[in-house]
């Protein structure tokens, strides 16, 4: 096959909010009909391992747009809250402006999530040209619409209707595709659904056997379809890499498939991996399964390679380019891939074992690796994570165990050393109210 397209390719991100691995048809979903997204995984290639940066959205979004463990961009803690004052920084590299010399046109539409305070938090002060959207969650308030088209961000003046969210930000990513035909352009769609409430256009109500979470991913199917209508009939479908996938796994609803635990979850599996389906006609494998590890943190460097642009001076990635896994059989680029809780390593990941260090138990987050039954998984048998298998196996054990003393030893340094205050007020008064 051939790997060239006819231009610099257009690069279009559909970032979907706690979608499940096992929400869509692709990945063996059964409750949800998701025909376009099929169509995606036909005429594309679905990385069946892929991890996203992180556990919950915001340090997730920051690893994704920077090539980076969330850690390294001082975003590594959490999500931001409405009455949060952290915002990306602006040494920050992001994929926009990485692309900017490859003469990119570049623009978010839709949950931004890193950061809403100051002068600089508007994702066209961080390399974007145009924004339209909302600054973080859809459940949280005072919930706002924002514009910014170069000339400073501000409120757009529109009304928040849950129900319209999905298709304005959609309509306005067709229009800027509309208007940069021409010209190579990298737009991330970054949609705020499924993340609860769901509430879905009235077209779509009623429409799935899964409720109203089941209606908002079939509109998110839709969005898809007509996006992909979009691209043939202004002749670009060839010259645009698409890439369909979620910021983390699957929160009080939805589906992690046969992954274990769900959003939020520390070191297992169903909080990390996520859909993740790549298509550009001639360029990219259609049909094609790959199960080589990748990483959210890998889409900057393969953008950059795609479009011939070199990668940020003076920045360190965690990430690589992964078009070898899109075109050919080649091995994953990575010999291992880190898992975050907050701050803190929590797994580590090779192409074949697994070993989780500490997760979630009545609200504590539990050191397993302490607790006498180490917990190593061969994921070539075990992809469920079921069942340790660490007295089969000592070497392997010892050998990632390693791989995790090491890894937190070289990210020690770059913990924040406090815990921002507004989680450190959520804390005293969470204890506060324990002890009444």
């Amino acid at each position: 096959m051939t790997t060239t397209a006819r231009r610099k390719p257009n690069f279009i991100i559909i970032l979907c909010d706690d979608l499940g691995f096992g929400d869509i048809e692709a990945n063996g979903g059964t409750a949800i009909a998701t025909p376009n997204i099929n169509r995606l995984m036909r005429e594309g290639t679905t990385l069946t391992d892929y991890y996203a940066p992180a556990n919950i959205c915001t340090p997730s979004r920051a690893g994704m747009l920077t090539g980076r463990y969330p850690v390294r961009t001082g975003l590594g803690y959490q999500v931001i809250m409405a009455n949060d004052t952290r915002t990306l920084p602006l040494t920050e590299v992001t994929i926009a402006a990485a692309l900017k010399p490859a003469g990119y046109a570049s623009a978010l539409f839709g949950k931004w999530h890193l950061g809403h305070t100051g002068a600089d938090w508007s994702p066209v002060r961080h390399g974007f040209d145009q924004y339209f959207g909302i600054p973080y969650s859809n459940d949280m308030t005072p919930l706002e619409l924002f514009i910014d088209d170069g000339s400073g961000v501000k409120p757009a003046g529109i009304a928040v209707e849950q129900a319209k969210l999905q298709q304005q930000f959609y309509a306005a990513a067709e229009e800027f595709v509309e208007n940069h035909a021409g010209q190579p352009f990298f737009v991330q769609l970054a949609l705020s659904a499924p993340h609860t409430p769901n509430v879905p256009d009235p077209a779509f109500a009623g429409t799935s056997r899964a409720g109203a979470y089941g209606d908002v991913v079939a509109e998110i199917d839709s969005i898809v379809g007509r996006l992909l209508a979009k691209l043939a009939a202004l002749g670009i479908d060839d010259d645009t890499l698409l890439i369909f996938t979620s910021d983390n796994g699957p929160w009080y609803e939805g589906s992690a498939g046969n992954l274990r635990d769900r959003k939020g979850g520390a070191g297992y599996d169903g909080g990390y991996r996520v859909p993740f389906i790549v298509r550009q006609p001639g360029a990219v494998r259609a049909g094609k399964a790959v199960a080589a590890l990748a990483c959210g943190i890998d889409v900057l460097p393969t953008f950059c390679a795609l479009a011939g642009v070199a990668l940020p001076a003076g920045v360190t990635l965690d990430g690589a380019d992964i078009t070898p896994l899109l075109t050919g059989d080649a091995p994953s680029p990575h010999d291992q891939l880190l898992l975050f809780d907050n701050e803190d390593v929590v797994a580590v990941r090779t192409q074949r074992w697994k070993y989780v260090a500490a997760t979630y138990y009545r609200g504590f987050l539990l050191p397993v690796n302490r607790m006498g039954s180490p917990q190593l998984y061969d994921l070539d048998a075990d992809r469920c994570e079921n069942y340790s298998v660490a007295a089969n196996y000592p070497a392997v054990l010892a050998d990632m165990q390693a791989r995790l003393a090491a890894a937190r030893t070289a990210f020690a340094p770059l913990k924040s050393p406090t815990i921002p205050p507004i989680y450190r007020a959520m804390i005293e008064a969470m204890h506060k109210a324990a002890l009444r």
